[in-house]
This record gives C-alpha cells, structure tokens and sequence, in this order.
C-alpha cells in the first residue's frame, strides 16, 4: 500500500509528474497559443474595443434590471464568476510567484492576462450561444454544452471528460483547500491578538466550518438567483477594502515605484539582474511562475467561469462576452497587480527572501510597512476569507452543473448536501496532497475547453462581426 501510495502520490509520483506537466511549460504555451489564436480571429477586441467594453460592464454596474426567471443580470453573472476567480491565488498565490520567480514574474503574468482576456471573451460567448434550460428552468451552459452542442453529439465523449474534471475539482480547489484557507487565516489572525493553544485552534476551525457549511448550503439551495445577489453583494465589497488598502501602501511607498517597475521589467527578462537571492532562477523560471499565476488566478482556459456566465440574460452571446474581457481585466490586472506592488514597495525589491514561498506571509509583510500591529494580519485575514467564501459558493455552482450534466438535474441536490458538508472537514486537514490533487484537476479541466475554444473560433468570429458592426451602425444613427 506505501508502495502504491508512492507510485501516485509521492515525490516523483504520477500525479506530481502530470501537474508539471499541466502546469509547465508546455501547457502554458498550448494555453497562451489558443489565446492568440483566438485573438486574431477575432481582432483582438480586448484592445480594439476596450472602450466600449468598459462603458457596457464598469459603466452599467449599478443598473437595476428585472429578475428573470432562471436568469440573473449580466453584472451578476460575471461577479460569480469573479467571485470564483479572485481567491487565495491573487493574495499568496502572487507573492509566491514572486519569491520564486522574481519581480519579472509579475511581467509575464500581465501578458498572460491579457491574451488572456480574448480565451474568456470567447469561452462566456460561447456558453451563452449554446446554453439550455434545465428542468428547473435556469439557463445551463459551460464547456460541457458547448462542446456537444456545438461540435456535435459525437463529441460528448469530450464533454464529459470536461465534466468529470470539473465534478471533482470542485471538491478540491473550489472547497477543501479553500475553507482550510480561511480556518487558518482566522486563526493566524487571533493569535496574532490573544495567544491560543493548539486545541483552541482545532475548536476555532471547527466552528468556522460549520459557519461556513450552513451559509454555503443556504446560498446553493437558493439557485442562481440567491448564488447572484450574494455575489454582487461580496465582490465589490472584497475588491475594495483590498485594493483600498494597497492604494494606501503603494501612495505611502511613492518614491520606490519606479525602482518596483524596473525590477518588474528588467526581471522578466533577466532575473537575476534585480537581486541577488535570484541568482540561480533564469528566465524560464520567471514565466512559467508568472504565466501560471496569472492563469490560475484568472482561470482564463480552464472552462469554469462560462458556467457562471451562461445565466446571464442578455439578447446577443457577445454582450456577456465582453464581461469575460473585463473580469480577466479585473482579477489580473487590477487585484494581482495591487498584491504586487504591496510585495515590491512594502517588503522592498531587495528585501525579499527569493527562493522560498512564503504565500500570504509576504504580502502580510508588505502590508506591515504602512499599518503597525495587527492590523495587517486583520486585513489579510478578512479579504482571504471573503475570498475565499466566495470561490467556494462560486465553485459549488461549478460543480453542481458539472455533477448535473452527468447525472441528472437530481443529482445535483445530492451534490449540494455533500459539498457542504465537505466544508466542514476541510477546515480541520491538511492539504499539500489535496493541493497538488486541486491544481492537476484544475488544469486538466483546460485540455477539452481549449480544444473545444479552438474548434469553434470561428463561430466566435462570426458572432463577434454581427455584434461590433450592429454597434457600429447604432453609433451612426444617433
């Protein structure tokens, strides 16, 4: 059994292999190949349209519109797939990209994003042209349906894989690693004012668990209604006391900018011309580091927003594509970037301990150089948490669709029962194995949305020339 344990789960096991792979080199150019590709066909509307896509999402956040039945708003639709998106990986996940990669790392991953931007553009276009009602009368969609509903039953097989895929990584990246998250932030947070024991810390995890399994549970028996409110409620809330306090230490760290964007620039390039520490990390190192941040954290490939998406009520698939643009926009570019720059200023480019991951300790650090006690524990410690409660009430929608489109609309209660109470007994484990378990399904869930994203680019073609010349003509007749 050890033996057999090894052979799968060890070291230079089978599964640390295939998430190298998934998450090296060769994946991140099968991914960013496909996002250029996409973009020419297209014209790359995340830049020839940039403009209007922000007018028609930013610009009509606040819009009331009428609830539809088995539909929520187009803004709603995109904070639940935000609220998935913007997790754990854009507070440690980007600080860890930088202590193993270097400042160059944060280079590559803005030219992730925005290649990135045309892959979501097109995977929430594509959900919404081949979504369907369920027997519940929500609009479904995903990956799973625009690959047998647009390159044809006889591509189920595939569909299905995808599906399996994303089923199980829901339990992983979408649940047990992130209530573990939030348990031990909340705990770190605590202690960081009372000293507690151990056994006091088990009881306080427990507690937040259960806390959590109830809201999640509430919120997943609501449907996609409930699921929206919360959303649109949650992240602009998360998004701004994040971001509100990076702004406060990046203005407090003013003269030291220029040096951060050198460091960024030059690093991407030459790593080990920015500090010393980075002596042996080389260029490949800064853009795999960089690249599968960028992807992880924005999840622009991997298939799972476009579930989220797909309810969205909107008369033409690419006015919700557009939202995929600015989601990528925001996650990457806005909230990465602001961890970033929190690291590089606050810690310093040359006060960096590289070589170690060191998560949400570095960016706690960064923080500590403009807020004094614990404050900047509490202010890691809430945004993870909300984080992280939303990719979990985002990812069990994910999965409910998943489990759904294999089993029947049944299933999915059965489901819902389940994730919650998995909930609970995440908080108390430990995870590196369910971590490395998340990240290899995780990316696996890109290999048949790419596949299906890269066959029917044409169909996006065509529907992105209909949508952009009708807007053309509305603007000359006013």
């Amino acid at each position: 059994m050890e033996r057999l344990y090894e052979l799968i789960l060890g070291e230079n096991g089978i599964e640390r292999a295939i998430n190298s792979f998934i998450w090296g080199a060769p994946a991140m150019i099968l991914i960013m190949g496909v996002g250029l590709y996409v973009g020419i066909r297209n014209g790359f509307p995340q830049f020839t349209h940039f403009i209007h896509i922000m007018k028609n999402t930013l610009g009509k956040a606040l819009k009331k519109t009428e609830k539809k039945a088995g539909a929520v708003s187009p803004f709603k639709a995109m904070c639940t797939a935000l609220a998935a998106s913007i997790g754990t990986g854009n507070i440690a996940g980007v600080s860890g990209a930088i202590a193993l990669g270097g400042p160059g790392a944060v280079f590559w991953m803005w030219l992730s994003a925005l290649l990135g931007m045309c892959t979501k553009y097109c995977e929430v276009t594509l959900s919404v042209k081949y979504r369907e009602r369920n027997k519940a009368g929500d609009w479904v969609g995903g990956p799973m349906y625009y690959i047998r509903n647009g390159l044809g039953k006889k591509w189920t097989w595939l569909a299905v894989i995808f599906a399996i895929f994303g089923g199980f990584a829901s339990f992983g990246i979408g649940n047990l690693t992130q209530i573990n998250t939030i348990a031990g932030t909340i705990n770190e947070a605590i202690s960081g004012v009372v000293a507690t024991t151990e056994s006091q810390q088990n009881i306080i995890a427990i507690v937040v668990g259960v806390i959590c399994a109830i809201i999640v549970f509430i919120v997943l028996v609501g449907g996609i209604q409930r699921l929206g409110d919360v959303c649109a409620l949650m992240v602009p809330v998360m998004a701004i006391i994040y971001v509100a306090a990076s702004i406060i230490v990046i203005i407090a760290n003013f003269a030291e900018i220029p040096h951060a964007f050198r460091a960024i620039f030059v690093g991407a390039f030459n790593p080990s011309a920015v500090a010393g520490g980075l002596a042996g990390v080389g260029i490949r190192e800064a853009i795999i580091r960089g690249v599968g941040r960028g992807i992880f954290s924005n999840e622009a490939g991997l298939g799972s927003a476009p579930i989220a998406h797909a309810a969205a009520d909107v008369n033409h698939p690419v006015e919700q594509g557009i939202y995929g643009v600015f989601e990528v926009f925001m996650d990457t570019i806005v909230v990465c970037s602001m961890t970033s720059l929190v690291v590089l200023l606050g810690v310093g480019v040359d006060n960096i301990q590289f070589g170690t991951d060191t998560g949400a300790a570095l960016t706690i650090q960064g923080f500590t150089s403009v807020f004094s006690g614990a404050i900047p524990g509490i202010v890691v410690a809430v945004c993870l948490t909300l984080f992280a409660l939303s990719t979990i009430l985002t990812w069990g929608l994910y999965g409910t669709r998943c489990w759904e489109f294999l089993l029947g609309h049944k299933a999915s209660k059965v489901y819902q029962v389940i994730f919650s109470l998995i909930v609970i007994v995440g908080a108390t484990m430990e995870l590196q194995i369910a971590w490395n378990i998340a990240d290899t399904l995780n990316g696996l869930m890109a290999i048949p949305n790419l596949i299906a994203v890269f066959l029917l680019a044409p169909v996006v073609a065509k529907l992105t020339k209909e949508y952009f010349t009708d807007v053309r003509q509305r603007e000359l007749r006013k």
